[in-house]
């Protein structure tokens, strides 16, 4: 019996990094794509890449039904601050390009007699508070809470995850192959190993980066700002977990996870504690600020805790010491040490 395809989209981002070896060194054959070429390190871990839209309809057509994936991870995406700059482009690529690589797996199912399992990374942007005094209030937010999202990522991201989980639920009630689809709302993600990439969180890694480098960095929250954060290396470990789970062990189709809820003034202090010298600066932007207060200070992870076994390892303290700092030291060699 050969290798498992793996399909990945937007593999080249952030999240893409550390994904793609993780899935070289579980044996999967890896077909991955992204607009932009692969690192070298990253593309000699594939069977095969691609630098193309996952909105290019007939592309994705060929390579599905060349390689037949059985499991993809749908990382491709407009971000946030990207998304409402460009919200045609963002509609075409984050709902166009979900639905129809959701019906190319649904069709190829069918065709090869066998589900294909579909991870699909949302965000806590599909939730939409009215206003901060409702944020205050809400605490730690539960899936099906509060899920009124305002910009258009989150509304893209919502409608995925409903699109999914109906084609996924169909499937089982006709008891026919179909597409399993497993989707993790992930609170802003922090990742050492590449750049920010303009998502509305970015903040809190973007403070990291600039305070490594010894680089002024005005923060564009307001220092009272509080959202949920995980490392990138833990929301990796999370979405592996969640696809190699057994299907009756899953009662729902989209998960919350986290593993810390900071303030902006919070992770200034933890950064300052490494980098003394750190010049952060709070400069507020309103249209970005009106953003992240409708997310929520906190998400109630204990569907996916009781459901997949999920557990996450690191507080804020500890991912910059024993993650972060460490990570940082190598990428800036020249940079301010801890």
């Amino acid at each position: 019996m050969g290798k498992v395809v793996a399909l990945v989209t937007g593999a080249g981002g952030e999240m893409g990094h550390l994904l793609l070896p993780e899935l070289a060194a579980r044996g999967f054959e890896i077909v991955a794509l992204d607009l932009a070429a692969l690192p070298p390190a990253l593309a000699a871990r594939c069977l095969e890449t691609h630098q193309m839209s996952v909105a290019d309809g007939e592309g994705m057509r060929t390579i599905v039904n060349r390689h037949h994936p059985e499991i993809v991870f749908h990382l491709a995406a407009v971000l946030s601050t990207k998304a409402e700059r460009d919200p045609d482009l963002a509609y075409e690529v984050n709902l166009g390009g979900t639905v129809g690589l959701l019906r190319l797996c649904r069709e190829d199912a069918r065709a090869n007699g066998r589900s294909v399992r579909f991870l699909f990374p949302s965000s806590i942007a599909v939730y939409g508070l009215p206003d901060r005094a409702a944020k205050d209030a809400a605490g730690a937010v539960r899936e099906e809470d509060w899920a009124r999202p305002s910009a258009l990522y989150g509304i893209t991201k919502l409608q995925c995850e409903m699109l999914g989980t109906y084609w996924s639920r169909r499937a089982v009630r006709e008891a026919v192959p179909g597409v399993d689809f497993r989707a993790l709302r992930f609170p802003g993600l922090i990742s050492s190993e590449t750049l920010p990439s303009g998502g509305t969180t970015d903040y809190a890694p973007e403070m990291l980066h600039a305070a490594a480098q010894g680089k002024p960095y005005a923060c564009f929250v307001r220092p009272d700002t509080r959202l949920p954060f995980m490392t990138m290396g833990e929301g990796v470990e999370a979405f592996l977990a969640l696809a190699s789970a057994p299907s009756s062990a899953l009662h729902s189709r989209v998960y919350n996870v986290r593993s810390f809820s900071s303030s902006a003034q919070e992770i200034c202090d933890a950064v300052r504690t490494h980098y003394p010298d750190a010049r952060i600066s709070f400069e507020p932007v309103a249209a970005r600020q009106a953003i992240v207060d409708s997310w929520p200070a906190d998400i109630d992870d204990a569907r996916a805790r009781a459901e997949w076994g999920f557990s996450p390892r690191l507080g804020l303290t500890e991912s910059l010491r024993q993650e972060f700092v460490p990570a940082l030291l190598r990428r800036y060699a020249a940079g301010a040490a801890p």
